[in-house]
């Protein structure tokens, strides 16, 4: 069994999901992909694309179950309802926009539409918070690109590290 450093949380936004409608095989994959880099998910969510609800599970995800990361895949588009970068900035005490903009980057040498996506990442106490797209091919894409430096970021995010520099 491997030994997991960061308490990690998965919610998958999407209205077609959590009415039954569609499979969430976008939740699954960051879930498996961030076991393999050493994460402890500790829970796996389905939500609708609300505004509100959103927010009370990431604020319950950051503040009362004190979750290292959450990452949430879907509701980062155009659609009229696609509000997760919306709640997620709405719960954030700090923004840390380096991973949101390195994501699009490496996204746009793949598909000029990676420009449409709004997803976000901030902090929120001693929580790192990052919007994903709702596709399994973009999860899988995004999820290469960000997570070697997210252990560095962790540390000291945490206390669990050293500074930059050292």
């Amino acid at each position: 069994m491997p030994e997991y450093r960061w308490k990690a949380a998965v919610v998958t936004l999407s209205d077609k999901g959590y009415a039954g409608e569609r499979e969430d095989k976008s939740g699954p994959l960051v879930c498996e992909m961030i076991r393999v880099a050493g994460y402890e998910v500790q829970e796996m969510i389905l939500l609708p694309d609300d505004c509100e609800e959103i927010k009370e599970c990431l604020l319950r995800l950051c503040d009362e179950d004190k979750m290292d990361i959450v990452f949430t895949t879907g509701g980062t588009g155009f659609a009229p309802r696609d509000c997760t970068p919306e709640a997620t900035m709405a719960v954030a005490d700090r923004n840390a926009p380096g991973i949101a903009e390195a994501m699009r980057a490496a996204s746009m040498k793949i598909t000029p539409r990676a420009m449409l996506s709004r997803g976000a990442s901030v902090i929120r106490g001693q929580t790192l918070i990052i919007n994903l797209p709702g596709s399994p091919k973009a999860v899988r894409e995004n999820l290469e690109v960000i997570l070697p430096s997210l252990d560095h970021g962790l540390e000291i995010l945490t206390g669990r590290g050293g500074e930059c520099g050292q």
